[in-house]
Parts: C-alpha cells; sequence; structure tokens
C-alpha cells in the first residue's frame, strides 16, 4: 500500500531475532510448547502414526517427514493435504498454488506463538537478477489456493525501516491471501507496513476469508486488500513509531473491495488496541488502486471495542483525494471505548438496526460456515 511516509526509518525493532532459534516475538513473550520434545507433533501424530496418509510431518531438527514449510508443500501435490508443523523458526518464503487445494496447516503445539513462519522482504528489496519484489513480492506466505486452512502458526514479516533506510518501497506482507474459503483460527500476522494481505486471485473473483481469534499488528495499512473477509474475535494492535512527530503514525484497514462486490471487511466483537500516543491512528483509509479505479471499498466494524489510539474525531481519511472516503462504504454499529466516541457525527457513519441485520458473518460468507469447523 502507498504511504505518505515509506521514506522515513523506523527505529523500533519489531519482533523475531533473526539468528536461528530465537524466539523473542513483538506481540507475546514465548510460551512453553506443548508439543515436547518426545512428541514434537503434539496430539497430531508423527511419520510413523500419520493422522490420515495425506499428513505430512514438518520439522526444522529433523523428526518430521520436511524440515521445511517450503519443501513440504512442494511435496504436497494436489488437494487434501494436512501439514502438521513442529515449533519452531521457520525462515522461508512459502507459496501455495491454485492447485493445492483444501490445505490444512497445523501448529503442533497449539500455541501460534511456537510455530514461525517468517522472512524479510520488502517491496523495495533488490531481486536476484534485477527489480524489486513489488509489494506481493514481499509476502513471507502467499496462498492462491481454495480451500485453506491456517490454526496455531504465526505469519510475519521482520523487514524494517530503520535497516534499510536506502529502500523507499517499505512495504512487507507477512501474508498474502487470495483464495476463497480461505479461514485462519488462532493465528497471528506480524508486520509493520501490509501485514496481512486478505485479497482475490482476480479483480471478479470474490473471495471468502474468515479469521477468527487471530492477533493482527502493524502501522501503515496493515490490514488491506479486496477479499470479502470476516474478523470474528481478534485483535488488531498499531504500535508505536519513533520516526514520526506527529499523528497520523498509520492506519488499521484499508479495504479495496470492488465496486461490484456487495460486501467487503467485517470486524466484529474484536478489539483495536495500541502501543503509540491516544489519537494517533486512523481506524481505516480506501484503497481505490491503480488497476481498479472502480473499486469501493467497503469496511463494517461493529460490537468491538476501539481503544484510545484510534482518533475518535477523525477515525477515517483519505489516500488519495480523487477518492474520498465519505464516497465508500464505511460504517459502525454499536462499537465501545474512547476510540470509538462519536464527538464528530459526520464523521463517524452508523448502520441503522435494519441494515445491522445483513452485516453478520453469515451474510457475509454465504452457505460457508467456517466457524464450525474443528480440529
Amino acid at each position: 500500500m502507498p504511504s505518505h511516509d515509506t521514506r522515513l526509518p523506523l527505529a523500533r525493532r519489531g519482533f523475531l531475532l533473526a539468528s536461528t532459534g530465537a524466539a523473542a516475538a513483538l506481540a507475546l513473550a514465548a510460551a512453553p510448547a506443548h508439543a515436547g520434545a518426545r512428541r514434537p507433533f503434539g496430539r497430531f501424530g508423527s511419520p510413523a502414526a500419520r493422522l490420515t496418509p495425506q499428513t505430512l510431518y514438518v520439522d526444522p531438527k529433523g523428526r518430521g517427514d520436511h524440515t521445511t514449510v517450503k519443501d513440504a508443500v512442494a511435496a504436497a501435490t494436489g488437494s487434501g493435504w494436512t501439514l502438521v508443523l513442529a515449533p519452531g523458526t521457520y525462515r522461508e518464503t512459502v507459496a501455495v498454488d491454485v492447485t493445492r487445494t483444501e490445505t490444512t496447516w497445523i501448529g503442533a503445539s497449539e500455541d501460534p506463538r511456537d510455530v514461525v513462519i517468517v522472512y524479510d522482504n520488502a517491496a523495495g528489496t533488490p531481486k536476484p537478477g534485477g527489480g524489486t519484489y513489488g509489494t506481493t513480492g514481499s509476502a513471507t506466505t502467499t496462498v492462491q489456493a481454495d480451500g485453506f486452512t491456517a490454526r496455531w502458526i504465526t505469519f510475519a514479516n521482520d523487514w524494517l525501516r530503520a535497516d534499510h533506510p536506502d529502500i523507499t518501497g517499505t512495504q512487507a506482507v507477512a501474508i498474502k491471501v487470495q483464495g476463497d474459503r480461505s479461514a485462519f483460527h488462532h493465528c497471528r500476522f506480524l508486520g509493520h507496513q501490509d501485514t496481512l494481505y486478505a485479497d482475490s486471485i482476480a479483480l471478479t473473483s470474490f473471495a471468502r476469508q474468515y479469521f477468527s481469534h487471530c492477533h493482527a499488528e502493524g502501522d501503515v495499512d496493515f490490514v488491506f486488500g479486496r477479499a470479502t473477509a470476516v474478523y470474528e474475535h481478534c485483535h488488531f494492535r498499531t504500535l508505536n513509531r519513533t520516526d514520526l512527530a506527529a499523528a497520523p503514525y498509520g492506519f488499521v484497514f484499508a479495504p479495496s473491495t470492488a465496486g461490484a462486490n456487495p460486501r467487503g471487511y467485517l470486524v466484529t466483537r474484536s478489539r483495536v488496541s495500541s502501543e503509540a500516543p491516544d489519537a494517533f491512528y486512523k481506524l481505516a483509509r480506501p484503497w481505490v488502486p491503480s488497476s481498479d479505479t472502480t473499486a469501493r471499498p467497503s469496511l463494517v466494524v461493529r460490537d468491538t471495542w476501539l481503544g484510545p489510539g484510534i482518533d475518535a474525531a477523525a477515525p477515517y481519511t483519505n489516500m488519495s483525494d480523487a477518492f474520498p472516503w465519505q464516497n465508500q462504504r464505511f460504517a459502525e454499529y454499536r462499537d465501545t471505548g474512547p476510540g470509538a466516541r462519536i464527538t464528530v457525527p459526520e464523521n463517524r457513519p452508523q448502520l441503522t438496526r435494519e441494515q445491522a441485520e445483513s452485516a453478520t458473518r453469515e451474510a457475509y460468507l454465504g452457505d460457508w460456515r467456517p466457524w464450525k469447523e474443528t480440529c
């Protein structure tokens, strides 16, 4: 996502230490793994006792079928595979292409702090052979296949502005999700700018995605894209910045919903907290990309606690004056907290009770019911 401040370095080091075995995380302290040394795959079997013939086990210490997630994905051709990931830091980039449908990834310890997939490319990082990665190419993990499910995994991008003051393309994606029926349960998404890219495979594809009990954090547009996405019981955390002297430090949501899509992002029963000073963050700004100037970004935030880090008087702003946020589809309903106070009513569009009846996970996701899935 573009940013007015992409040239500015960030002094605060974000999350995972780059050295092998280091697991100091930004959002949460390290936790003891439930999958122990003798049972690195917890209750999910082992290479000697597979859950199913299409279950593969990944362990950086060599106790599984593969030591990297990338190798396991390469081996899991076709549909219906399950990858069980032992605790560890997997420093690599991973891509799940459109042919690998109905795939499930499981963090074996059932604690997302224990299983971390992380890399450090940014949009402006030079590529071997010339050019740069761009926003999409910066993603640590890319999921294009339909029917993808992840549980208890951290997806991270630990590229930092302060380490690369010469790079102006500071977008650094932790995960880009494009497939329909993509579900994430108890996962974390760690980054700074453009952390969680909830998108679709094409402008005419209305991919449905569901995020339950997840944690996402960053600063600039750190939840963005054109998917139809429901965020339920999620925590969004805005980061402090020492490289900026004044607000705004950034923006939580930047949807780019296609104009033909009746539903974009729905945030429900969630919370937004902040490390930054009060009112230094905007809740959202609309992204109308050059590839789709007919986009009408859509965001509904309902029954959600907004902390003091959100600018209550002016929670929305423009990304481009050519596409003012007032012309987009932004609304709230029954939000609480200091960041939800309505002091300037024209800056806080609200759903009516009747409109709120159709702003539900069922309405957004149709015949797909990912909240009923069990592991």
